[in-house]
């Protein structure tokens, strides 16, 4: 449901947090805020900005599925203001898309406040995430090019959306080339994430991890990205790519990624928890 506290578009979550959409304070577009917390940036003018770094890193593994401009069969969990569904939709026209989003005022805020083009195919289901993998048309297992898990409860991934039993899930949905793409939060020490990355590695045979360096050596809180699949990722190319920019980033794979991981044990439901809560400060203005 809408509310009027302000006068910036807004809806109430389930959770009692707002969220909000609100002009891009550096850069052009929009954002989508809950309880504080930027979620996602959109630019109706050209759905090829990406102006969130990880992002841009989840569009440039994107770009290199399959032929250039081919049509994708794809999976979002989380919708945020669905801004790689609009990404994948300008750049590989014909893409059919799922997106599977708890909030249902969230899915009403952002169409109203950030139409979705015409003719895109975007279907977007609401529910739980993992629950909602099992409600899918039993047609897309084993043939989703893209599967990307980008789920937050305000700044935090829930718990059993890190364990070995949902990639599992996830997994059974790829096609035998299918990459999934996690987006991963972490700060000093990166516990969390090298227990990401052992667990996704524990289902998918090919794994790499992007990040900015400073994030990537735990000097700092920000976002990682895995990207994984049952056959071969193109390696050869990531880290020439990564390192041009716009956002310069880190690729760490074979050797380097199993050293990242250590001794580190794949989560299991039995032990999952939620991904670590930033501080305030990293989104102050």
């Amino acid at each position: 449901m809408r509310i009027e506290e302000d006068d910036r578009p807004q809806a109430r979550l389930s959770d009692g947090s707002i969220a909000r959409v609100v002009r891009s304070g550096f850069t052009t577009g929009y954002e989508l805020e809950v309880a504080g917390t930027p979620q996602s940036h959109v630019d109706l003018d050209d759905p090829t900005h990406l102006h969130f770094e990880y992002v841009a890193r989840m569009g440039a593994v994107i770009d290199r599925l399959r032929m250039p401009g081919q049509p994708l069969t794809a999976v979002h969990l989380g919708a945020g203001a669905l801004t790689i569904p609009r990404y994948v939709a300008h750049t590989r026209p014909g893409s059919r898309q799922q997106v599977i989003e708890l909030e249902p005022a969230l899915v009403e805020l952002v169409r109203e406040q950030l139409p979705l083009p015409r003719g895109a195919a975007i279907r977007v289901r609401i529910g739980d995430a993992r629950e909602g993998l099992g409600r899918l048309p039993t047609a897309l297992g084993g043939h989703v090019d893209l599967l990307v898990s980008d789920v937050y409860s305000g700044a935090q991934t829930p718990a059993h959306l890190t364990t070995i039993e949902f990639y599992r899930r996830a997994a059974s949905l790829l096609a035998p080339d299918g990459v999934l793409l996690v987006n991963v939060a972490d700060g000093a020490g990166l516990a969390f994430a090298r227990r990401q990355v052992a667990t996704v590695r524990a289902v998918l045979e090919h794994v790499v991890l992007l990040a900015e360096v400073q994030v990537l050596k735990g000097r700092r809180f920000g976002n990682l990205v895995v990207a994984a699949s049952a056959a071969g990722l193109p390696t050869e190319w990531l880290p020439r790519l990564m390192a041009a920019g716009p956002h310069p980033a880190k690729v760490a794979h074979g050797t380097e990624l199993a050293s990242f991981v250590g001794g580190a044990r794949p989560v299991t439901d039995a032990d999952a928890v939620p991904s670590p809560r930033p501080a305030s400060s990293i989104f102050e203005r």
